[in-house]
C-alpha cells in the first residue's frame, strides 16, 4: 500500500520488520505493527519495509486491517530456504544465514535505498528476532549516515544459542557489527540489558535501553464486547490456556506433564476438576506423544491458532492462563505474558522465581509461581491454584499496575527516544 505523507509536520521513520501482518502465529507481530498504527500520534510517521507473504510459514488476514492506511507498506523480495531452496527437504546452509531469510536482505536494501529516496526518513529502526532484519538496517545505516535505533528484543548470540556453530558466529558478526553502527539498541528485560553490558564493557551505558513489551488497549477493548462471561465453575472442571508457542527447550512442559500425571495417579486432579488447552504451540508434534505418555490425553489438550481477536477472546473467558519460561530464558519475558496480564483471569506461571518474567509477575501482583524444571513444586502449585480457582480466591493482576504496559504508552517510549537521537545528531 501506498499514501501520501504529510511531509511539513512530521519527522518519517523507516521500520524494518519481518513480523507483520499477513504474517500468523507470532505475537512478535504486535510489536511492529502497533509502533506503525501509533506513532504518528507522536509526530513521527511511519513507513514500513517487510518480507514479501511468500516467506511466511503461514499467513492470515485477520490483521490487514489494522495497518493505517497513511502507512505505505514495501513487501521486499524474500524467500524461505527451507522452503523455497531446498531439494529433497536439505538445504545449502551457507544459503541461510543468518537465518532462513537470508535472501530477504537483498531485497530489503533495494527496497530500502528506494524508500529511502523517495521519502527522505529521518530515521532506520529494525528488529530482531530475525537477525536478517537487522542486517538490512546495518547495511541501509552504513550507506546512508541515517540514524538507526536498532530494536533486540532479547538477546542474539547467547551461550549455546544458536546451537549451530556457523549461525552463532553469523549472529555475533551481525550483533557486533549493529552495537557499533547504530545510535540505541533497545531491549524488552532488564535482564537481557544487564548480559549485553557485561559482553560489549566498551558500549556506553546510556547506548542500551529497555523498552518492553505491551498490550493494546484498543484491540483488547473490542475483544471485550464479544466475550462472554466466563460460565459458574459449578459443575464444571477449571479451564486452563497456554496460548502461543510452545519451543521445546525454553519452555519444555515434561515435568508440567509428570506433575499431572503424578497428582492424577493420586486422585488429587482429574479431567472433570481440571482441563487444559494449549492453543497454537506450533510444536504439537513433540507434545503429543508426550501427552500420550503420561496418559494425560484427557486433561491437555492441543488446539490449533486462531486470529488474534479470537485469541484475545479466548484468554479473557478461561478461568486461568498459563506461562511457561525456563531459566535458561531468565532475562527474556514473552511478549505474550503482557496480553495475559491484560485479558485479566489469574496467572500460573512456571518459571525461576529469579527470572525478569518472574519479576514483572510478582509486580503485577501475581505470586503463583513454580519454576518450571521440578516436579513437585508445579504439582503442590497446580493442585493449590485449582483449589483457589474453585473457591474463587485466586489473585488477578492488579489492573492499576498492567495500564502502565499499554503499546501506546510503549511508542510514546519509542517516539522519546527517536527524539533524543535527532537531538544528538543535531550537535
Amino acid at each position: 500500500m501506498d499514501a501520501g505523507l504529510d511531509e511539513a509536520h512530521m519527522k518519517k521513520v523507516l521500520l524494518i520488520a519481518y513480523h507483520y501482518p499477513p504474517l500468523r502465529g507470532s505475537s512478535g507481530i504486535q510489536r511492529a505493527l502497533r509502533f506503525s498504527q501509533y506513532l504518528s500520534d507522536f509526530g513521527w510517521q511511519p513507513i514500513v519495509l517487510t518480507a514479501h507473504p511468500r516467506a511466511y510459514a503461514s499467513v492470515s488476514d485477520d490483521q490487514m486491517g489494522e495497518i493505517p492506511n497513511s502507512v505505505p507498506v514495501e513487501r521486499a523480495f524474500a524467500l524461505d530456504a527451507a522452503k523455497h531452496l531446498a531439494i529433497g527437504g536439505r538445504y545449502w546452509q551457507r544459503l541461510a544465514l543468518p537465518d532462513r531469510w537470508a535472501s530477504w536482505w537483498f531485497g530489503g536494501v533495494w527496497s530500502g535505498l528506494r524508500l529511502i529516496r523517495k521519502y527522505k526518513p529521518d530515521l532506520i529502526w529494525s528488529t530482531y528476532p530475525i537477525a536478517t532484519a537487522h542486517k538490512i538496517g546495518y547495511s541501509l545505516a552504513r550507506r546512508t549516515g541515517l540514524p538507526w535505533v536498532a530494536d533486540f528484543r532479547d538477546p542474539m548470540a547467547q551461550p549455546g544459542y544458536p546451537s549451530n556453530p556457523a549461525t552463532w558466529r553469523a549472529f555475533k558478526t551481525i550483533e557486533t557489527q549493529v552495537l557499533g553502527q547504530c545510535d540505541f539498541a533497545t531491549f524488552t528485560s532488564p535482564g537481557a540489558i544487564a548480559a549485553y553490558r557485561q559482553n560489549y564493557p566498551a558500549l556506553p551505558a546510556n547506548k542500551l535501553v529497555l523498552l518492553e513489551n505491551g498490550y493494546d488497549e484498543e484491540v483488547f477493548f473490542r475483544a471485550s464486547l464479544e466475550s462472554p462471561p466466563a460460565a459458574p465453575l459449578h459443575g464444571r472442571p477449571v479451564h486452563l490456556l497456554h496460548s502461543g508457542i510452545i519451543y521445546p527447550s525454553e519452555r519444555d512442559p515434561r515435568q508440567l506433564f509428570e506433575a499431572l500425571a503424578k497428582l492424577k495417579a493420586a486422585g488429587a486432579l482429574s479431567a472433570s476438576r481440571l482441563q487444559i488447552t494449549l492453543r497454537a504451540t506450533a510444536n504439537d508434534h513433540f507434545l503429543q506423544p508426550l501427552i500420550e505418555q503420561h496418559d494425560i490425553a484427557d486433561m491437555v489438550h492441543l488446539a490449533p491458532p486462531v486470529g488474534y481477536q479470537q485469541a484475545l477472546r479466548e484468554m479473557m473467558s478461561v478461568d486461568g492462563l498459563l506461562v511457561l519460561q525456563a531459566a535458561n530464558c531468565n532475562g527474556q519475558i514473552p511478549a505474550k505474558l503482557y496480553e495475559y496480564l491484560r485479558a485479566g483471569p489469574p496467572v500460573i506461571a512456571l518459571t525461576d522465581p529469579q527470572g525478569d518474567t518472574a519479576s514483572t509477575l510478582l509486580r503485577s501482583g501475581v505470586d503463583a509461581i513454580a519454576r518450571l524444571d521440578r516436579t513437585d513444586e508445579i504439582a503442590d502449585l497446580l493442585q493449590r491454584f485449582v483449589e483457589d480457582l474453585a473457591a474463587q480466591r485466586a489473585k488477578r493482576p492488579d489492573p492499576m499496575l498492567v495500564a502502565a504496559c499499554s503499546r501506546r504508552e510503549r511508542t510514546r517510549q519509542l517516539a522519546d527516544l527517536f527524539e533524543q537521537v535527532m537531538r544528538g545528531r543535531a550537535k
